[in-house]
Order: structure tokens, then sequence, then C-alpha cells
């Protein structure tokens, strides 16, 4: 559960840092890279900030899902038989 957690809160890290280095107005990472040679263009640069930012949403989404399929549902063991007992 610890695993889940720390992983949890790396990938949500990582989320807000890739969402803070997009511009909404087309600048950003891309406006950073406005030389002639480039190993990247600018259109492959906000394609990959754009598939990383997927990627760690789908990723938050899946971790979530994970977490809460490891949460108790209920009352369970001794506590629930005691509670038992006592209704009768």
């Amino acid at each position: 559960m610890t695993i889940i957690l720390v992983l949890g809160i790396i990938v949500a890290i990582l989320l807000m840092l890739v969402i803070l280095v997009q511009n909404p107005k087309g600048g950003g990472l891309a406006s950073n890279f406005s030389q002639g040679n480039q190993i990247f263009g600018v259109e492959k640069t906000t394609d990959i900030v754009e598939k990383i930012t997927w990627g760690a949403a789908i990723l938050i989404f899946v971790i979530s899902l994970l977490a809460a399929s490891f949460t108790p549902k209920g009352k369970s063991g001794k506590d629930a038989r005691q509670t038992t007992e006592r209704s009768k």
C-alpha cells in the first residue's frame, strides 16, 4: 500500500510539472526551442508534452483505482464478531 501511495505522489508531481511547462497560447516549452537546428520541431515538442500529460493523467486514474481496491470495505475480523455478539 505504501508503494502505491509513493508512486501516486510521484506521478502527481510529474503531472503538475508537465502541466506547468505547457502554455495554452502556443508557447510553453516549444517557444524555448526557437533555433533553426533542433532535434525536435515545435510540433513534435508539443506532441510529446501532450502525450506525457495524458499518460500521467491515465496513470493517476489507474493508481487511484488500485489504491481503492486495497481499502477495507467495512468492519472485518474481531470487530465484526464483537458487534454481532452484542446485538444478540
